[in-house]
């Protein structure tokens, strides 16, 4: 009976040796997946975008025709699912996409690519299996070839204005870009009303709004003379109130209120706004 007993003690703890020396090696053993994940969040309007995917490499291999095959459904990355989230409704490539997240698969083509929106981001890889009836979008776009070899499939935002940025897809000798834009100049406008309306505070940003996006310069010169009743030593205020003027057509006054800048921009010791006066001075002297 003892014999017995010593035998199953002995078992137990060589099982248990063996399941602590597995565990300890496992938790050594760390190597670098085939295709690293990415994920970028990128500032876009008033919200985010943010994208999260595997990056698979060339290799030596041929990707598009043969690796990715043409006129067939991709999960445009590697292992699950291509994933991105639009904070705010956006429009892509013209077509209205509501706020959400979505796995992206695309059906690369020699000519032309189809870029699928799925509200279903569990499907991975198992591009068998996929559903049009939880395809929310669907856009046609033309690929571009450059001479560069791009080896790792990489995802990008480039072209980023206020309103407007392109996804870009890139490998092999192949870039797509996506167009989107966000309505965001109607939301931007009711803030602004609603704000100047009961805080003076905002009077600076919503004339700058006024003028970047080239809206009534009355009403941008108005608030900023505000904001130069909030914050008399602005230099800044005073910069941007000249080149109001400038636009206006008020030569003189846009040199006065410049040259008013400069002097506030010496005693703060910026250099660059008195550098940038300077030469909005001289343009407006040069009639441009």
């Amino acid at each position: 009976m003892k014999i017995k007993n010593i035998i199953r003690a002995s078992v137990i703890l060589l099982i248990a040796n063996v399941t602590i020396t597995t565990t300890v090696f496992s938790q050594q053993l760390k190597v670098p997946a085939p295709s690293s994940t990415q994920i970028l969040d990128q500032a876009f309007g008033l919200s985010n975008i943010k994208i999260e995917y595997s990056r698979p490499s060339m290799k030596g291999r041929v990707v598009f025709g043969d690796l990715v095959p043409y006129d067939k459904i991709w999960r445009t990355g590697a292992n699950a699912s291509t994933k991105i989230t639009f904070g705010d409704t956006v429009s892509i490539e013209g077509k209205m996409l509501p706020a959400g997240t979505y796995a992206i698969y695309t059906i690369p083509g020699k000519n032309s690519w189809d870029i699928l929106f799925n509200k279903d981001i569990t499907l991975a890889g198992n591009v068998a299996d996929y559903k049009q009836a939880t395809e929310v979008l669907r856009v046609t776009v033309k690929p571009m070839t450059i001479a560069e070899k791009i080896e790792t499939f990489t995802i990008n935002i480039g072209d980023i204005t206020p309103n407007s940025g392109d996804i870009e897809l890139m490998w092999e000798n192949t870039i797509v870009l996506i167009k989107v834009t966000a309505d965001i100049d109607g939301k931007i406008m009711k803030n602004i009303d609603a704000t100047v309306a009961t805080d003076s505070r905002p009077y600076y940003q919503a004339a700058n709004y006024y003028y970047d996006n080239n809206k009534d310069m009355a009403t941008a010169l108005k608030w900023a003379n505000s904001a130069v009743e909030s914050n008399p030593k602005g230099f800044f205020i005073f910069n941007l109130k000249a080149k109001i003027q400038k636009r206006m057509g008020d030569k003189k006054g846009a040199i006065e209120s410049a040259n008013r800048s400069i002097a506030l921009a010496k005693e703060a010791k910026n250099d660059d706004y008195v550098r940038l006066n300077e030469k909005l001075i001289a343009e407006i002297n040069s009639g441009k």
